[in-house]
């Protein structure tokens, strides 16, 4: 009998919320990062993350949402540490953009609270925000900010204290499956399981590469800024997180966090990389461009000295919806990527739901949106 029930390879946000759900039902786990907990070098870093509720992209992501809201105040309780600070959100376009659509769509299909404002009453509401006349805005209750870093570390620690074996700095080299069995190759060691959750983040495309997944790994630039102007109207108590849709493109932020400034970045970059080979250094032109394009004008007040910045990777998929399935030749390992730069504030339902794949084979959620087959169907 192999030592282990799961092995989960890659422990970022998703790998992470796997770990903890498959140790707290009892199992033997063992998960392998090749960096260490909470490491800056994938895609679930970088301070704060968006959580909200109408969401644009489909209206299937709201039960999950709400399911995701319940778990982190779960972990937030068993941890002891502030994970989610609810701020509310407002999301920002034309009327007819799909930002503006689909979140209208979500709030009617599930009966969501918002708040619709015209560009005059955006500007008094948030004099942060400088919107074009004839823009619209959609202001959510529950939205928030979620930071990525605690939040990790906090499905780490609980995931551990249930049990869970956990190993940083241990690349998983290799891995093969037989109809009963999983085996992964580390440079110090050889381990065997029953099942093998993948959640590889923007290695991906590596290691599913027999899959041939429609995977794009994009470069990100994340930029914070020292306000010129309204100081205390940065504050969350005063401003939102958000998200504009202007000259189609995505662009996103969030209220002044503690002294570190405001973090502004454009969404959807197209900037394509690897994960071995991404390009970490930041060019003056990239910030002046986010300063020219979108901060300079709808946000001249937040227009102050760059105080840090960042890159990370989003991984695509075609449809920007995310893949949760099981491998197409083995059904003991289960794949979640293509997280395409909206999934983090998930993560708690997406381990829940790679824990009962594993240890199932189904799942009571919904997940027929992030099906594998969709991209051959298709």
């Amino acid at each position: 009998m192999p030592l282990y029930d799961v092995i989960v390879l890659g422990l970022g946000g998703m790998g992470s919320a796997a770990a903890y759900h498959l140790a707290r039902r009892g199992r033997r786990v063992v998960g392998f990062d090749r960096f260490p907990a909470a490491h800056d070098q994938g895609s679930s870093h970088g301070r704060s993350r968006i959580i909200r509720e109408a969401y644009w992209e489909h209206p299937s992501y709201v039960p999950l949402v709400w399911r995701a809201y319940d778990l982190w105040e779960d972990l937030e309780r068993a941890s002891g540490k502030l994970l989610l600070l609810t701020t509310t959100g407002i999301l920002i376009g034309a009327p007819d953009t799909p930002l503006v659509q689909g979140a209208l769509e979500s709030a009617r299909v599930h009966h969501l609270a918002y708040e619709f404002l015209e560009a005059a009453a955006i500007r008094r509401k948030f004099p942060v925000f400088a919107p074009a006349d004839g823009m619209v805005g959609v202001l959510e209750p529950r939205a928030g900010v979620l930071f990525p870093e605690e939040c990790i570390l906090a499905h780490l620690e609980q995931a551990a204290r249930a049990g869970a074996e956990l190993h940083y700095e241990e690349p998983v080299l290799a891995w093969s499956a037989a109809p009963h069995a999983v085996e992964v190759q580390t440079p110090r060691g050889h381990y065997e399981a029953g099942a093998l959750v993948i959640t590889a983040g923007p290695w991906a495309p590596q290691v599913l590469e027999e899959v041939g997944l429609p995977l794009a790994v994009e470069r990100q630039v994340v930029g914070w800024f020292r306000p010129v102007d309204l100081q205390a109207a940065f504050d969350p108590g005063s401003c939102p997180v958000y998200v504009w849709h202007v000259d189609g493109r995505f662009f996103y932020g969030f209220p002044r966090l503690g002294d570190e400034g405001v973090k502004i970045a454009e969404h959807k970059t197209g900037h394509p990389t690897t994960a071995d080979t991404v390009r970490r250094e930041i060019m003056p032109e990239e910030i002046a461009e986010l300063r020219r394009d979108f901060i300079g004008r709808y946000m001249p007040a937040a227009s102050g000295p760059l105080l840090a910045s960042t890159t990370c990777m989003y991984t695509m998929t075609p449809d920007g919806h995310f893949i949760i399935d099981f491998h197409p030749q083995h059904q003991n390992v289960v794949l979640a990527c293509g997280f395409s730069g909206h999934g983090f504030k998930f993560a708690p339902v997406v381990g829940e739901i790679l824990a009962d794949l594993a240890l199932l084979g189904r799942t009571e959620h919904d997940i027929s949106l992030f099906a594998l087959d969709r991209f051959a169907r298709g």
